[in-house]
């Protein structure tokens, strides 16, 4: 219900009532506006089979923007303000729907069924055996050949009060890549007015399977690909990591990050001992493992917390999840041509994931990936920008 109205004491005439009339109308109608920001729809290109992709942008009241495709979910731009009020994309990608399809770094999209790595594809669920594909040298990484990120998804645009929204589904049938189970899956982007973009997943099976998507946006506070992330300050709420053996599997073993370069438990440059000769950074040609975070309970809490110095932007990731997968862009080599054809260096971007842990299905004490028929499966992720 509009409540703004103009108030006429003493009409003389049908024009006086009239403009009263209009003048209540638009200042209801510019008042919805404020409360519910345009979602705009537009054709952000065609499949190799006729299939139209489209781009929604989503703006808050604050005036920052995300740009999101129906393809793999993507979240393909993110306008975020600096300390002076300029705005500037902080996530890479590109700027059509073929780089998204033969790319290889899962820029901007929702990953799955399982984000991360699983052990030579292989798992067991309820005595029965599963072979998934090897898209990661022996290894299953994020879903496989077709995972979530390769798919088209139904989209449906939401006006909320705490911001613009757009909800999308994807149905994966049961074998798909190997996993058993028919899985439907809903992920509901919000950008809310205290500019943080909220991500809420969930999740249903017919069969009992393994599921763990997760987002894999690409992050440059700086605004500007062309520089790496090494001066980013970064903070991780976690007091141990999985370690990994050579292919990034973890070990099985939950160890301290004390007197490590793992150790992000206060704020510290990324860059300060991403060169140190260090089995893990060598496996993985810098940071791309995962962090076990404190006080896991199902529930949101802060759990990362980056800075640029240079434009003052701040990220601040909460989520429900009991693993964080940080990795620092390493496999980046400038042979992906991005937006405004700028190719994508060495550390030029890093990921923040919220999930479960690389490789659970094969290791009984990580947290259980497992999700069965008549349960619902949920994640709460959000992004949160400030500067200071």
């Amino acid at each position: 219900m509009i409540k703004n109205t103009y108030r006429c004491q003493s009409p003389k005439g049908h024009l006086v009532i009239l403009l009263c009339f209009f003048l209540t109308i638009a200042t209801g109608l510019l008042s919805a506006q404020r409360r519910f920001p345009m979602i705009e729809k537009t054709l952000f290109g065609k499949l190799s089979d006729g299939r139209e992709v489209f781009k929604y942008s989503l703006k808050n009241n604050a005036g920052m923007r995300v740009e999101i495709i129906n393809y793999g979910a993507i979240v393909t731009n993110l306008y975020v303000k600096d300390r002076n009020g300029v705005l500037a994309d902080v996530v890479l990608g590109y700027d059509s729907v073929q780089g998204y399809v033969d790319g290889k770094s899962y820029f901007g999209a929702i990953v799955g069924r399982y984000g991360n790595r699983i052990a030579k594809g292989r798992f067991s669920l309820d005595g029965k055996k599963y072979q998934l594909p090897l898209n990661d040298g022996e290894n299953h990484l994020h879903g496989g050949i077709k995972g979530f990120n390769n798919v088209l998804w139904s989209a449906e645009p939401i006006e909320e009060e705490k911001g613009p929204s757009l909800k999308l589904t994807y149905v994966s049938p049961d074998g798909e890549e190997g996993y058993p189970g028919t899985v439907t899956i809903t992920v509901k982007y919000t950008l809310t007015n205290e500019n943080a973009l909220e991500i809420r997943y969930e999740g249903t099976t017919d069969k009992p399977t393994v599921f763990n998507p997760t987002h894999h946006s690409y992050f440059n506070l700086t605004g500007s690909m062309t520089k790496t992330i090494v001066d980013h300050q970064l903070m991780i709420s976690a007091d141990s990591t999985t370690p990994v053996v050579s292919g990034l599997i973890p070990d099985g073993t939950v160890v301290s990050v004390a007197n490590t370069p793992m150790d992000f438990r206060t704020s510290t440059r990324i860059g300060t001992h991403i060169g140190d000769h260090n089995e893990q950074l060598l496996f993985a040609k810098g940071y791309d493992h995962n962090w076990v975070l404190r006080d896991y309970n199902k529930q949101v809490r802060k759990v990362a917390e980056v800075y640029e110095p240079t434009t003052g932007r701040m990220l601040t990731m909460f989520t429900d999840q009991p693993g964080l997968q940080f990795y620092t862009g390493n496999f980046l080599d400038g042979t992906a041509k991005g937006k405004n054809g700028v190719a994508y260096q060495f550390r030029t971007g890093f990921c923040l994931e919220a999930q479960c842990y690389p490789d659970s299905p094969n290791k009984p004490n990580f947290p259980s990936a497992v999700l069965r028929p008549g349960t619902v499966y949920h994640q709460t992720t959000i992004y949160q920008f400030s500067t200071k």
